[in-house]
């Protein structure tokens, strides 16, 4: 991996510590989050849910992964990145492979929203670690291919199913799968060991200042800052997890797949996803960032509107997939650049954590919203009841906020205003 990004970022010796860990983190917390969205069906026969039952399990983690980025943003802004990142690590692994021994309903939702807790809080920390690591001309397209390890995690994840799913009886597929979730703990040793802080935050914590971070993303400086990108971030995410969560449970219980089948129809929106994550980075950089969301945007409610509200065949679903996964996940590249040009150094991992991870709180009531909409009109309407109105959510948003393509960081809440 470090070969072949070597020469397509141009990482320098000094950026390429951060990106490794960064890369790295986010695809093993795409493989733990995503397991939960593959073994929906299988832990509803288990503990016999309802779909309610099952779409609040996935809210309640989405809605402590948006606590969890706020805390672990706010606190990498004084503790520093590569300690926060890797505590985030260690709790989104162990409590996800804990979920593997839960013995009732009510004990799967706490080990499932103490994983949201590390789950938030590695994006909102490794993406400003890499945002800060790395030279503004690239931070888009390095950002990209940082967001794209998302794909490849969802993708291992779903490959570990096809195999466990041959081998092994239903009721113990699952179990298996989230026990295989420590696995990113392993990586803590690579991030404690080998990534340094970036050098505009240690410039930054070595200033005295009793200023809390979190509060001065509300000043008047950076407040309209803070609430149109919150709103862009709720308008993104609401839009994915409405219809991502789901999408495999659609697969097999509406378009009436194997396990195999809609395996093959996962695959083709998770290499969708890596190219529409990475090429985003692209784009960000030459379009620049809202022109890039808005594409995306638009794009993905089209999408997604077309994939579950229409009749269509099997056959022209598998190629609707590739630009679902496309746009719906690509648009997400734009934000560690976007979020981290839009705050200073001294309130960047709050700014950061917090407009992201409000964005994924509200988005939490997307997926039990869908499943309860689906108990009286079925998935299909559900999941496209959400699609089109986010993205339109991210478009309003947008109109209210700056273009910073090309941004140098900048350490002073003034120097920013």
């Amino acid at each position: 991996m470090s070969q072949g990004s070597r020469g397509i970022l141009s990482l320098t010796a000094q950026e390429r510590p951060a990106f490794i860990a960064t890369f790295l983190g986010w695809g093993l917390d795409g493989f733990d989050y995503m397991i939960y969205t593959l073994v929906i069906t299988l832990l509803m026969q288990a503990f016999h849910l309802t779909s309610g039952q099952a779409g609040l399990i996935g809210s309640v983690t989405l809605f402590t992964s948006a606590l969890g980025g706020i805390i672990a943003g706010t606190l990498s802004d004084r503790l520093g990145r590569v300690r926060t990142l890797a505590l985030a690590v260690v709790m989104y692994s162990l409590f996800t492979a804990l979920s593997g021994v839960a013995a009732s309903y009510g004990i799967l939702l706490v080990f499932r929203a103490l994983e949201g807790l590390g789950f938030g809080g590695e994006w909102a920390v490794g993406a400003v670690l890499i945002a800060e690591s790395v030279a503004a001309s690239k931070r888009g397209r390095v950002l990209g291919f940082v967001q794209g390890a998302w794909a490849l995690g969802w993708g291992a994840a779903v490959l570990l199913q096809i195999i466990l799913t041959s081998v092994m009886a239903s009721n113990v597929v699952w179990r298996v799968m989230f026990l295989f979730g420590i696995l990113p703990a392993l990586l803590v040793v690579y991030i404690l060991r080998h990534v340094p802080e970036p050098d505009i935050w240690a410039k930054q914590v070595s200033k005295p200042t009793d200023t809390v971070s979190f509060f001065t993303i509300f000043r008047p400086q950076l407040l309209r800052k803070t609430v149109f990108a919150a709103l862009l971030a709720v308008g993104a995410q609401s839009g994915y997890y409405a219809i991502f969560t789901w999408l495999p449970t659609y697969l097999k219980t509406v378009r009436h797949l194997t396990v195999i089948g809609s395996g093959s129809y996962l695959f083709v929106i998770i290499l969708g996803s890596f190219i529409g994550y990475v090429l985003s980075g692209f784009i960000n950089d030459i379009l620049g960032r809202k022109a890039t969301f808005a594409i995306y945007a638009v794009c993905s409610g089209a999408i997604i509107l077309t994939y579950t509200n229409f009749d269509i065949s099997n056959g022209l679903m598998i190629v609707l997939s590739f630009p679902l996964g496309f746009f719906a996940s690509g648009i997400f590249s734009g934000f560690g650049p976007f979020l981290a040009e839009l705050f200073p150094t001294e309130a960047r991992g709050a700014g950061q954590g917090f407009c992201y991870n409000f964005g994924r709180g509200a988005a939490a009531f997307a997926p039990a919203i869908v499943g309860y909409l689906a108990q009286s009109y079925g998935l299909a309407t559900g999941m496209s009841i959400f699609g089109p109105c986010a993205y339109i959510l991210c478009l309003i948003a947008l109109l209210f906020l700056p273009e910073t393509r090309g941004t140098e960081l900048v350490e002073s809440t003034t120097a920013s205003a």
